[in-house]
């Protein structure tokens, strides 16, 4: 009874000691699994680290130094608190065998511990001898010829390009003397558009030429990067491509509303060869937006001054005249801006009542910019991405026709407006000439127009009666810019 019952105390403690055994194998398995496993990816490093330095044939082969400094130091400060966790266990250790009785297996361990420390103490070693070599390297490169010299990030946008007009062109010119100039600048920083270094491959084309030569006939390329946001353009130092003959303009009582002379214009980059295809309403002409803006005597001579799209049924139109809108500010609009897709009939019109407009379009499939300078009057060559090159509240009237439609978002909707707004004086007028949308958008765009505050002098909705579709309106208006008071 007595050898049972002693038998049954010892039990307990040969439980606890093989406890205290399993958890000491545990902390020793996981410590000397994170050793091991830091001792390879250190290992690795090194591996691809010294490759990297034997590759030297090519000039795409570098070292980036500063990167590869701060992996090491990264591994660095890991294995010194590796080895310092393995230092403390391992005295733990030692220190434990002296009262256990398991005190052969605790040394067989600890010496298992101590080989697995001495292990990752050499790899440190040798870690830092490869940070002395790679210090010594840095050194060395100031005497190694500059193109085998490791590449350098730069900030510089000129260092993005490789066609070296474009990179003159983007770098800052210093003033010469070191003075600054009357505009308070210490040199000019011409800029170009943020799209251009997406479009980097078609930039490099426009800007490949000689230097005080013909430029390449190329508008067409310039006009796509513009429209994808690469806009400004940067200026080129060559002579722009002219008509081979170019005849003087008719005078300006003739020109208004007569075709132009088809040997004014390039016509190489279009379906239509001269004036007369674009009149036609027959010829394909290669673009549809404002296809009828070239048939000058049947399509445009009405517009603006009588109501050539009235429904019907309603007795409602979306055009407005001018002679009734002007009568809203009496010999108030002079100047104004033509935000549209057209041939500068608004802007012939107007002139008629002594009020100058620019007309602001691009070359959508067809000379229009050309044709509005043959009339005689004044075009704008600008892109929906810009901001408006005038200054602020200097306009007396902005209108717009059949351009910013439907398909425009939103946001873009409102920082368009919100310009607009800015170039107008107090008291000028926004006139919103035939604007058309489905109707499940109309709504969201009449917001937009109402966050301006503006005075509603002429609202109208009516249906798009041009198509068989019923989904699509007009809207108009004239609205007139508040006097916000300067604070």
């Amino acid at each position: 009874m007595k050898y049972n019952c002693c038998n049954y105390m010892r039990k307990p403690s040969v439980v606890m000691k093989l406890g205290t055994w399993r958890g000491v194998q545990r902390s020793i398995f996981i410590l000397g699994s994170f050793a091991l496993l830091i001792s390879i990816v250190t290992l690795s490093s090194k591996f691809y680290s010294l490759k990297s330095f034997h590759v030297t044939d090519t000039f795409c082969n570098y070292v980036n130094t500063d990167s590869q400094s701060r992996i090491d130091s990264h591994v660095k400060v890991t294995l010194e608190t590796v080895i310092q966790k393995l230092q403390q266990e391992l005295k733990t250790f030692r220190d434990s065998t002296a009262d256990s009785s398991s005190s052969v297996h605790l040394l067989k361990h600890s010496t298992f511990l101590a080989d697995i420390l001495g292990l990752i103490e050499s790899v440190h070693e040798s870690l830092v001898q490869n940070d002395e070599s790679t210090q010594k390297l840095s050194n060395d490169v100031e005497d190694i010829h500059p193109l085998l010299k490791p590449k350098q990030h730069s900030d510089e946008p000129a260092e993005y390009f490789l066609i070296e007009e474009i990179r003159k062109y983007v770098k800052i010119k210093p003033n010469r003397l070191g003075k600054q100039n009357f505009m308070g600048a210490n040199g000019t920083f011409t800029s170009i558009g943020h799209a251009c270094f997406a479009m980097k491959t078609e930039l490099e084309e426009y800007m490949n030429y000689d230097i005080g030569d013909i430029c390449n006939d190329d508008w067409k390329l310039a006009q796509k990067l513009m429209v994808h946001g690469c806009d400004p353009l940067p200026r080129r130092r060559c002579f722009a491509l002219a008509p081979k003959i170019y005849s003087k303009p008719f005078p300006i009582h003739e020109s208004i509303w007569k075709l132009p002379d088809n040997r004014n214009v390039r016509w190489s980059q279009y379906r239509c060869k001269n004036f007369t295809c674009l009149a036609s309403n027959s010829a394909p002409k290669g673009f549809f937006k404002c296809a009828d803006c070239f048939n000058l005597s049947h399509h445009e001579m009405p517009r603006w001054m009588q109501q050539v799209s009235l429904d019907s049924k309603l007795n409602l139109t979306a055009d407005f005249l001018i002679p009734e809108v002007l009568q809203i500010k009496p010999g108030e609009i002079r100047i104004g801006l033509d935000f549209s897709v057209g041939t500068g009939t608004f802007a012939a019109r107007m002139r008629e009542f002594n009020v100058t407009i620019v007309s602001a379009t691009i070359n959508l499939g067809a000379p229009f910019n050309e044709m509005i300078a043959l009339r005689g009057l004044v075009p704008l060559y600008l892109t929906i991405n810009q901001r408006l090159p005038f200054f602020d509240n200097t306009l007396d009237l902005i209108h717009t026709t059949r351009f910013l439609d439907g398909w425009i978002d939103f946001v873009l909707l409102d920082f368009v407006l919100y310009d607009w707004d800015r170039v107008l004086r107090p008291g000028g007028l926004l006139w919103i000439d035939s604007f058309f949308c489905v109707k499940e958008d109309l709504n969201a765009y009449l917001e937009s127009l109402k966050m301006l505050r503006y005075k509603k002098h002429k609202w109208v909705v009516v249906p798009k009666i041009d198509k068989d579709d019923d989904r699509e309106v007009f809207f108009s208006a004239v609205l007139e810019k508040p006097p916000r008071p300067f604070r």
